[in-house]
């Protein structure tokens, strides 16, 4: 198979190199040195510096292409899934944009081609475990707790972010949505902070951000859903200070006659105090809880994860349990393992058995291991 990847940052380029293993992979992306840097990791991956925000250039750039994967940045994620769906590709995408992609559900159908969206961990594979779930158990309530974090705690922020930051502060200013008593309901983001301990690293604290998307309109007879980010204690309370004095209004201020955006001078400060090494350890942990019953009877079932930085292919653990979740969806495709026709979050892909025992042993070869418990 022909496959392009749309953003080789951290995740795309994970993407790129595990694909390159079976595939012939083209990597796009605006910055010639993240090209570079993957060049160097497997020079069998062809590169092409392009603008991605030039949307009518996609017919021409995708046109040799068998399957797509979108990892771009959020902000521009919808118009490039878009734009490559008019091109009449099958896509992988883990963009994590705000728009409903629900929407573009029509154009899939209309032109013929299988769209995975919010292929990443979570969203991602948490929707890939309800879903399979959701076939076995009338689920009541669902949680989902995960946490990309870098092993070495540094004052102030104990914080690295293997993506753009500024993804990762829209997690901080979007509101987050909901599920209550079968009622979608709106929270701040970062609010509602608990804490939660796990033997391996300890305490972490959790809040309050917008990950459940599609599940609240895929999966409405759920009645209760949450979902929370994890942080080392005391992360929330520094990135509310910054929130609750400005420092991510995107509304431009006059300073000595030049308008600035605050938040475009706080993603550029925080690009270069989060920017996560190439070689620096880090970890994913993750935990996804389903209460509900089965046959008649009370049944939880719960899988978690804990995963590292991989020293021997120098992949850091956010872009492999992210990045391989979207690899094993486009192996999917590319092995006519799922072929329907539309937009699919993964819940509505991991609803069939063989597609999800697909993704958990893809996962599992590449050392990325689920645990299931249940009771």
């Amino acid at each position: 198979m022909k496959i392009a990847v749309l953003g080789s940052g951290m995740v795309g380029s994970a993407i790129a190199l595990d694909l390159a293993s079976r595939h012939h992979v083209t990597a796009f992306d605006v910055s010639n040195t993240n090209l570079d840097l993957l060049k160097k990791r497997n020079p069998r991956i062809e590169t092409q510096q392009s603008d991605l925000q030039n949307y009518s250039s996609y017919p021409q750039l995708l046109a040799s292409f068998d399957i797509v994967v979108t990892a771009v940045p959020g902000f521009m994620g919808y118009k490039t899934l878009e734009a490559a769906i008019n091109c009449g590709k099958n896509i992988v995408d883990i963009s994590f944009f705000p728009e409903d992609v629900l929407q573009l559900d029509k154009l899939a159908k209309e032109k013929g081609v299988t769209v995975i969206t919010d292929c990443g961990v979570a969203p991602g594979m948490s929707n890939f475990i309800i879903g399979h779930h959701n076939e076995e158990m009338k689920i009541e309530a669902l949680e989902v707790y995960v946490g990309g974090l870098p092993k070495v705690r540094k004052k102030p922020f104990q914080y690295k972010a293997p993506f753009s930051p500024a993804d990762v502060i829209e997690e901080y200013i979007r509101p987050a949505r909901l599920m209550e008593n079968g009622h979608i309901v709106v929270r701040p983001a970062l609010s509602e902070v608990e804490w939660i301990h796990f033997d391996e690293i300890g305490t972490l604290e959790a809040f309050n951000t917008d990950g459940l998307r599609s599940l609240l309109y895929t999966m409405p007879h759920i009645k209760n859903q949450k979902e929370k980010t994890m942080r080392y204690p005391g992360h929330v309370e520094i990135i509310r200070s910054l929130k609750e004095s400005g420092f991510f209004n995107e509304r431009s201020i006059d300073v000595d006659g030049t308008m600035i955006s605050p938040l475009k001078v706080t993603s550029q400060i925080l690009f270069n105090e989060w920017k996560l090494g190439l070689e620096e350890e880090e970890l994913t942990v993750m935990k996804v809880k389903l209460i509900g019953k089965e046959n008649g009877k009370d049944k939880t079932v719960e899988w978690s994860l804990l995963d590292y930085y991989d020293d021997e292919s120098k992949t850091s653990s956010m872009a492999r349990t992210t990045g391989y979740t979207c690899t094993a969806a486009v192996n999917l495709i590319a092995q006519d393992l799922f072929s329907e026709k539309g937009v699919f979050p993964p819940e509505l892909v991991g609803k069939h058995k063989n597609c999800f025992d697909f993704v958990l042993d893809y996962l599992k070869e590449r050392k990325v291991n689920w645990v299931k418990k249940e009771n």
